[in-house]
């Protein structure tokens, strides 16, 4: 026993009570010194009491020990919401903190960290999409006041003052409610559970903190690594997204688009596919008109209902991009009223450098880019589809026309062509054609050498 000893530092065997047992002195803490002591006993012999001893040593050497501890979700999210404040992105961290305190800490928070397991992550995801719903549904609320009092004020439904008193919201949401249902934009109903997305954001807020709970040996395993997330069904409306516009529905909307105070801006947002963060945090600076590019590389996004100027949203989205002749001339027309502005402004004038900004050079908000948009599209007489789904739009007809999906993904700000075929392209419909009839055409010409030359051999004989 002399000789182990001599060997392993920190270890310590001993006789207790009839047995044998161990106390192992872990390395010092790296920030306070300290050593934690790890006792175990009941061992019949002093060798296994030394053996035993010099396995939890090698574990402890290698970070597989993890100590037991009452410490529950809600202290350790807390501590780790803390620690990673500021190393991710605004808009990253108040998404977390948003799903953490709305989802996970009213059902799990009072948990202890080490009884997470996969069977109760499982439990957890399929409660969130049943019955996880916890946000009220105001617009529902107050389409079904409105609905219900319709015939009042000559059939024009009830007034936004009404509305905000019945329903509790304030007199800007009513009034904007009210002209959304004017122009047939009803709410669709949410029901009592959230979306498949919306369980997979709670995922990923969950899979990033365990992870770094494992790194922090707080817990031994990560047990978002093996939970099934929810499936949607093919069909779901929850799955269903809006099929992009045809172009000639782009160019129904866009030829009214083009009265509107940010005629260029829509012009772009065909042209290019720029997600709205990036037409709102564009600069102007970043625009070159005579050789017809645009840097592309600020966001503007709207956080816990401020605005938040950002870099942009992966390092693919940084990116520069080629303008074409249509663009540039609606451009050009733009930048020269946004020139005549400032000059009537002048010492007034805002100079915060954004190229979608207002007649005294404010920036523009994202919200307004949405509802300005969606007004546009009613004015149009278009088939509805989200202010996102130009994006959509650009990159299927892009593809569909036969530009190299590398091209499109570079342009669009993707990361790779996987992401630009699996969410922004619908399936061709009829543009697959050639691709048919070549490959039949083939098979049918084989059938006919194989039946000619069997004919052949037939005349032989």
């Amino acid at each position: 026993m002399a000789n182990k000893k001599h060997r392993v530092p920190g270890i310590s065997v001993y006789p207790r009570r009839g047995k044998w047992a161990y106390l192992v002195s872990t390395e010092p803490d790296i920030l306070t010194g300290k050593r934690d002591r790890i006792y175990e006993g009941g061992f019949e012999t002093e060798d296994d009491a030394w053996d035993a001893a010099i396995k939890k040593r090698g574990e402890l050497d290698t970070g597989r020990v993890i100590k037991p501890s009452g410490r529950t979700v809600d202290q350790f999210l807390t501590e780790w919401l803390a620690a990673i404040r500021h190393s991710v992105k605004k808009s990253t961290y108040a998404n977390y903190r948003t799903n953490y305190d709305a989802y996970v800490k009213p059902m799990i928070g009072h948990r202890r960290l080490q009884d997470i397991s996969v069977p109760a992550l499982n439990t957890f995801y399929v409660h969130l999409l049943e019955s996880g719903r916890i946000k009220v549904d105001n617009n529902t609320k107050m389409y079904e006041f409105w609905k219900a009092h319709l015939h009042r004020h000559n059939g024009k439904g009830p007034t936004p003052t009404e509305i905000s008193a019945a329903c509790g919201t304030t007199i800007h949401a009513a009034k904007a409610a009210v002209l959304r249902y004017r122009r047939g934009r009803i709410p669709a109903n949410v029901g009592t559970g959230l979306s498949v997305k919306s369980v997979k954001n709670v995922h990923r807020l969950l899979h990033h903190a365990l992870g770094d709970a494992v790194a922090w040996q707080y817990i031994g395993m990560n047990p978002a690594e093996h939970a099934r997330l929810p499936r949607e069904r093919r069909g779901s409306s929850t799955r269903r997204r809006p099929q992009p516009w045809t172009v000639e529905e782009m160019a129904k909307w866009l030829g009214v688009a083009m009265t509107d105070r940010f005629a260029g801006m829509w012009v772009l947002a065909a042209t290019s596919g720029m997600r709205r963060s990036e037409l709102a945090g564009a600069e102007r600076s970043r625009l070159d008109l005579d050789n017809g590019t645009l840097d592309i590389e600020d966001t503007r996004v709207v956080i816990d209902g401020s605005v938040e100027d950002e870099d942009g949203k992966s390092e693919g989205s940084v990116r520069e991009i080629s303008l074409d002749p249509f663009t540039v001339a609606a451009l050009r027309k733009y930048l020269a009223m946004l020139d005549a502005e400032r000059r009537e402004f002048g010492d007034h004038y805002v100079k915060d450098g954004k190229l979608m900004c207002w007649e005294d050079g404010t920036s523009l908000h994202p919200d307004t880019i949405t509802s300005r948009f969606n007004r546009l599209v009613d004015l149009a007489g278009v088939r509805r589809i989200r202010l996102h789904d130009i994006r959509h739009t650009y990159s299927t007809l892009a593809l569909n026309a036969g530009i190299e999906p590398k091209i499109v993904s570079d342009r669009v700000g993707h990361a790779n062509m996987n992401v630009t075929f699996q969410i922004y392209t619908h399936r061709s419909k009829g543009l697959d054609r050639p691709a048919a009839e070549q490959i039949a055409g083939l098979i049918e010409a084989a059938m006919q050498g194989a039946q000619a030359a069997e004919e052949a051999d037939e005349g032989v004989i």
